[in-house]
């Protein structure tokens, strides 16, 4: 396993005289320790909107322990929807069922057939954000304009997100942080977001305080 520094400098899209860009796969991010996740995120490469406008990703938790997998889950769905009529890039989490991520697992559905989603953002500009650990990067996600409940623990979220591999929308990962008031609790806590493809119209969720 490359060290930290080769993480950041395979992510990110200019390299030292000398190197070579290279492209992080999953299976490499599956592997890779805590410390070299948060290299990749602070790397900070953009996310492409365009490219990921109305379409779902395969979410793996990447540090949970397993025992909180298996009473909550390690896969899950994110999804991103470009609002018609306020042109807000939002989305939402699903829940799946855990039969893994080589192919889109199926979404859990409530007794009317509906999918079971939670936890509602918005695709947000970080410039000129103060961020956690000193983190400058393009985008985060923010749960807490999205309509989430003020009880629902989700509308803390304040989530950096970035592409694993610079110019490239299959791979993106992302980084629990909630935000207390002025207060930041980041967490040592990763995912990544595999691409499935185009979000289909009728899947789209509307936000909570609609």
């Amino acid at each position: 396993m490359a060290g930290v520094e080769d993480t950041v400098a395979a992510a990110h899209p200019y390299c030292a005289p000398g190197e070579t860009l290279m492209t992080i796969t999953l299976d490499a991010i599956l592997k890779m320790n805590s410390a070299e996740l948060f290299g990749v995120v602070r790397a900070a490469a953009p996310l492409d909107l365009d490219a990921i406008a109305d379409t779902t990703y395969t979410g793996i938790d990447l540090s949970l322990p397993s025992w909180m997998h298996a009473i909550l889950w390690k896969s899950f769905r994110k999804t991103f929807h470009r609002d018609p009529v306020t042109g807000v890039l939002r989305g939402w989490n699903v829940k799946v069922q855990q039969t893994g991520w080589d192919t889109p697992p199926e979404p859990r559905r409530d007794k009317r057939g509906r999918a079971l989603s939670f936890g509602h953002y918005e695709v947000r500009s970080a410039r000129g954000l103060k961020f956690p650990r000193a983190w400058q990067g393009e985008h985060y996600l923010d749960y807490g304009h999205a309509g989430n409940p003020a009880l629902d623990p989700a509308a803390l979220g304040y989530c950096p997100l970035v592409s694993v591999n610079a110019g490239d929308s299959e791979l993106l990962l992302g980084w629990e942080v909630f935000k207390m008031g002025p207060v930041f609790v980041p967490l040592n806590d990763f995912w990544v977001l595999k691409r499935e493809g185009a979000l289909k119209p009728e899947d789209v969720v509307p936000r909570p305080d609609a």
